[in-house]
């Protein structure tokens, strides 16, 4: 603990919110073929993938190591972007109608990615523990429910 810091990430939160645009555009207008709106059958999973995501989200803002450079375009963040935009494709193909394994794998996977690529960038490690278990809960969520 003694290489962080409480600070604040505001690059971490705007990283979070603008992952989560979608999600609330999803909130407030329904998809046409809206089979994420389905019950879960893994509410185990989804509950310690939500605990998850609140720590590594608090660590990822709140959490600063005092031994980082300030942000740049390294080959993690420019994986970070990659990973937004395959998010946002997942998105857009899903509203389009599209329904199958590789969807939900573009709304499962590059989420997580663009998390993790940006803690490891951050060199916060604290918030990757967290990132990794919710990413392996939102992959068993997504397999296990949609494909």
């Amino acid at each position: 603990m003694n290489k962080y810091r409480f600070g604040f990430d505001f690059r971490g939160l705007l990283l979070f919110v603008l992952v989560m645009i979608p999600n609330f555009i999803w909130f407030a207008l329904p998809a046409p073929n809206d089979v994420l709106r389905a019950e879960s059958i893994t509410p185990v999973i989804d509950v310690i993938g939500s605990v998850a995501q609140v720590m590594f989200i608090a660590a990822m803002c709140m959490l600063v190591r005092k031994d980082v450079e300030k942000i740049r375009f390294t080959k993690l963040i420019i994986a970070v972007f990659i990973m937004v935009i395959l998010y946002f494709t997942g998105w857009i193909l899903y509203y389009c109608g599209f329904v199958n394994p590789a969807v939900i794998i573009l709304l499962t996977l590059p989420p997580c990615g663009a998390f993790i690529f940006y803690t490891v960038d951050r060199k916060n490690f604290i918030s990757l523990i967290p990132a990794v278990v919710f990413t392996i809960c939102h992959i068993i969520y997504g397999v296990v429910n949609f494909i």
